[in-house]
C-alpha cells in the first residue's frame, strides 16, 4: 500500500496527539518528562483548524504528520509539528512531509522556515538543511534549552524543481 499525503481533520486531534507522545517517548524520555510536556504536545482541534497540517497515512494508519504556520505578514514560516510514529521511522515518511512543506512554501513565497527542536531531532532537520542558529527555552521544562533552528530556502527550493 501506498502512502498519501492528507490535510489533518479536526476529528484526527487525539490520533495525532497518541502519535506525538509515541514519537516523543521513543527518544528515551521518561514518564516523568512525557507528563511534563503532555499539555505542549497535545494537538487541539483549535490548531488543526488552521489548515496547516498533513497527515501520512497508508489506509486507516497514520504514519505521521507535519504542520507549516504561515506568519501572513512576512516571508517566513515555522514548522509547528513534524512527528514521525516510531514504527513507520527510516521509511521515508519524513522525506515526503517534507517534501509537502516545501510545496506549499514555494507556494507561499516563503524563503526561511524555522523551528525549535528536540535534540535527538536535530540530524533528521540537518539533513534537510537546517542549521542551528541558537537556543531557545523549552515550554515545558523550566531551564530546558532547546536548538532554535532556520533553513534558507531558495535552494531546497530549487531541489524541488528537479
Amino acid at each position: 500500500m501506498k502512502t498519501e499525503l492528507r490535510p489533518a481533520r479536526l476529528e484526527d486531534a487525539a490520533r495525532l496527539t497518541a502519535l506525538t507522545l509515541r514519537s516523543k517517548q521513543s527518544n528515551g524520555y521518561d514518564d516523568a518528562f512525557m507528563a511534563a510536556c503532555r499539555d505542549e504536545l497535545t494537538i487541539t482541534e483549535q490548531a488543526l483548524s488552521s489548515g496547516n497540517y498533513w497527515v501520512a497515512h497508508q489506509g486507516d494508519v497514520f504514519c505521521g504528520y507535519a504542520s507549516l504556520i504561515i506568519d501572513g505578514q512576512t516571508s517566513v514560516g515555522k514548522i509547528g509539528d513534524f512527528f514521525i510514529d516510531p514504527d513507520w521511522q527510516r521509511q521515508g515518511i519524513g522525506q515526503l512531509l517534507w517534501d509537502k512543506i516545501l510545496t506549499l512554501a514555494k507556494g507561499n513565497q516563503l524563503i526561511k522556515l524555522y523551528l525549535d527542536a528536540d535534540p535527538f531531532a536535530v540530524p533528521f532537520y540537518e539533513a534537510m538543511g537546517f542549521v542551528v542558529v541558537g537556543k531557545v527555552p523549552s515550554g515545558s521544562i523550566t531551564g530546558r534549552m532547546l536548538p532554535h533552528m532556520e533553513i534558507q530556502l531558495i535552494e531546497s527550493l530549487n531541489h524541488l524543481k528537479r
